[in-house]
């Protein structure tokens, strides 16, 4: 499993980071959740395909989330998508994608399907991943998605293969794909009998903007990561005041430290804060944000950038890749 950043800033880009999306690859292809304005310009950075893309989610209504989605859709039709895409969002997601197709008269080559998000873990929507949702707090309904793994690889038990005397070779390969096999003297292995118990599958929790962070609980039990906004630090979020529901570095790592997450990424940064290297001189920095959250929090703490990726490996370490 792998993320990667499409958009890292909150309300408005920046001239390194562009409004919130996020990808999600596995082996099965990728998903997209939240689409702000720019985000199909920053796909042409990386090696994601329009084609492969098998559904987006929508965390909550924003602009700085969902924006981009009528251009991104019109792209993939100019682009002879054909296959079916899912979008996943809060409801009144359809009607604002359907007036501006009607009102720019957009018509996509490929069937759109809007599920509800009180629908997301609807079973087959995406075969190898089981999704769920879960209500935050926020101006307008905003919502956190989970993705657990349900396709999870069985290995062979190499000492239970060779008492029950089956020869290695071919015999192996159609063992560890779960079926059984019949041996030379008729005898009949049972898959289930010479394979190991299968390994916890992977979980990534990704929420939109959520004032309150313990609302997660039950979303994050037997995550592997939780992405989550930090637009402020805690000091300019008292001043900023509660109006605007968001949460500081300091609150989702103080969450994230008593829920045992073990992988936390914090995205969605104001604009206030720069960039470390940045050439703008400014009195605050992601810097800032990063201290504040390790002074809580002793998981693996990662600040997103703009297309930056990070893989999920199977023992549940996220580290960062080359970008690509």
């Amino acid at each position: 499993m792998e993320l990667q950043f499409l958009g890292t800033s909150s309300g408005t880009p920046t001239k390194t980071r562009n409004v919130a999306g996020v990808a999600l690859r596995t082996e099965g292809g990728w998903v997209l959740v939240d689409c702000g304005e720019g985000t199909q310009h920053r796909i042409l950075h990386t090696s994601l395909s329009l084609h492969e893309l098998r559904a987006i989610f929508i965390t909550h209504l924003h602009g700085d989330h969902c924006y981009g989605l009528p251009g991104l859709l019109a792209s993939a039709g100019m682009l002879n998508r054909a296959a079916p895409l899912a979008i996943v969002g809060p409801a009144p997601l359809e009607r604002y994608v359907r007036g501006v197709m009607d009102t720019t008269e957009l018509r996509l080559p490929y069937p759109v399907e809007f599920i509800d998000v009180a629908d997301a873990g609807r079973a087959g929507l995406l075969p190898d991943l089981a999704v769920s949702a879960c209500a935050l707090s926020h101006r307008i309904p905003s919502f956190a998605y989970g993705f657990t793994e349900t396709l999870v690889e069985r290995k062979l038990d190499a000492g239970k293969l060779a008492a029950a005397g089956v020869p290695r070779g071919p015999l192996w390969g159609t063992l560890q794909g779960g079926a059984d096999v019949t041996l030379q003297d008729g005898r009949v292995v049972r898959a289930a009998d010479v394979l190991l118990p299968p390994r916890r599958p992977r979980r990534i929790v990704i929420a939109g903007d959520n004032d309150r962070p313990e609302l997660l609980a039950d979303a994050v039990r037997d995550a592997d990561v939780l992405v989550h906004e930090a637009t402020y630090t805690e000091a300019i979020l008292e001043k900023v005041g509660p109006g605007p529901q968001h949460s500081s570095a300091l609150r989702v790592a103080r969450f994230a430290a008593t829920a045992a997450i073990p992988n936390l990424v914090l995205t969605h940064f104001s604009p206030r804060y720069q960039d470390a290297d940045s050439q703008q001189h400014g009195p605050l920095t992601l810097a800032d944000i990063e201290s504040e959250a390790r002074s809580v929090y002793q998981g693996n703490l990662l600040l997103a950038r703009d297309l930056a990726r990070q893989a999920l490996d199977k023992a549940g370490m996220l580290r960062e890749l080359p970008p690509r």
